[in-house]
């Protein structure tokens, strides 16, 4: 218990020293509330956005034509974690692998037909992605309520932050409009979505990939401060990949994790964040700074090899600016979400509102 009381010390010591050289993030004019206490005042880049593709996004799309969408959703997401509370991480990481893929367009949720192949069978998304009946459960009532109003992509991203709220995390306004597509990509899924095992130049790239930031990778890596991965996923993490500059503060938690994925045949699942698992807070952060993170892509944010990329904000130092700081981090998480959920696709297709988010119409 000395010891850990001790590296506890540094770890605080270290996000103390690393965040006051950090630059604060700006201040805007709306505000968000979340489990940090005060406030947080974020910007929305304006009453509207431009999502690319003659895409316009707003936070009153539905006000008018489908009034009960929000409370019907919320609604829904706030069932679903109650009864199972992973499920707030599965509905933000469908959101997440959504935008990714030819932007936030609803592709994810198509199923594989006679002539058509979808998403869903891509290696980061086969036996992986879940929440796919949620989502369903939802746009069957909105279809009740207002036919053909709300689109499957926009469903994705109000479940998504619901599924943030719910888990004790900020919430904001989401901008919504978006069209689902009535195409998918598998090769889309199978090359833009980090894989577990990145490192810290593979993930900016990945984010520079779709025109998001370092900054916005490391805010968004926050969202593993809820769910659960399988010992799949983070065996090269076992073996040493990511292991922080302090190698010997990593073995306790890695022995952990050998002793439950042992004999499991890499089935078991082991929670994101040890710490506080179904709350969405900055522990996440805190886990790096002890070397604690559960996945090579985690731990690598906090490694002193590769946390350095040209062109690229100080990964390091943000961790750590998180690390001491939630509501800094749920101010730029909430930017970060609504950045990324401006993404389209660049080929400016029309596009279309499902009745059903597995089928086109």
């Amino acid at each position: 218990m000395a010891a850990r009381a001790t590296t506890l010390v540094v770890v605080v010591l270290l996000a103390l020293s690393l965040a006051a050289s950090a630059t604060s993030a700006a201040v805007n004019k709306s505000c968000v509330t979340g489990s940090a206490g005060a406030a947080v005042s974020i910007g929305y880049g304006g009453a509207r956005a431009s999502a690319g593709a003659g895409v316009s996004l707003g936070e009153d799309a539905y006000r008018a034509a489908c009034p009960r969408a929000e409370e019907i959703v919320r609604a829904a997401v706030e069932k679903a974690v109650a009864a199972d509370p992973r499920m707030a991480a599965s509905l933000l990481r469908l959101h997440f692998h959504d935008c990714f893929v030819n932007g936030c367009d609803g592709s994810v949720l198509l199923d594989d037909k006679p002539f058509f192949i979808g998403e869903k069978t891509a290696v980061p998304n086969a036996n992986s992605l879940r929440g796919f009946e949620v989502i369903d459960a939802i746009k069957a009532e909105l279809e009740r309520a207002c036919p053909e109003t709300v689109s499957c992509a926009d469903v994705l991203a109000i479940a998504a932050r619901d599924s943030v709220v719910a888990s004790g995390g900020p919430s904001w306004q989401v901008e919504v409009g978006r069209k689902d597509s009535r195409t998918a990509s598998l090769q889309g899924a199978n090359t833009n979505l980090p894989a577990p095992t990145s490192g810290v130049a593979t993930l900016v790239q990945k984010f520079r990939n779709v025109g998001l930031s370092a900054k916005d990778m490391v805010a968004l890596s926050g969202a593993h401060t809820i769910g659960k991965a399988r010992c799949t996923s983070f065996s090269a993490r076992l073996a040493g990949v990511g292991v922080s500059a302090g190698a010997s503060k990593d073995l306790p938690f890695l022995q952990s994790l050998q002793q439950l994925c042992a004999g499991s045949a890499g089935s078991a699942l082991a929670h994101l964040d040890l710490s506080t698992p179904a709350t969405f807070d900055n522990q996440y952060y805190i886990n790096l700074l002890s070397g604690e993170g559960l996945l090579p892509s985690d731990q690598a944010l906090a490694s002193s090899g590769g946390a350095f990329v040209p062109g690229a904000d100080d990964v390091t130092s943000l961790v750590a600016t998180y690390a001491f700081d939630a509501s800094v981090f749920f101010q730029d998480f909430v930017e970060s979400m609504l950045r990324m959920g401006r993404l389209t696709p660049g080929g400016g297709g029309a596009g279309e509102v499902r009745r059903n988010c597995r089928l086109v119409n």
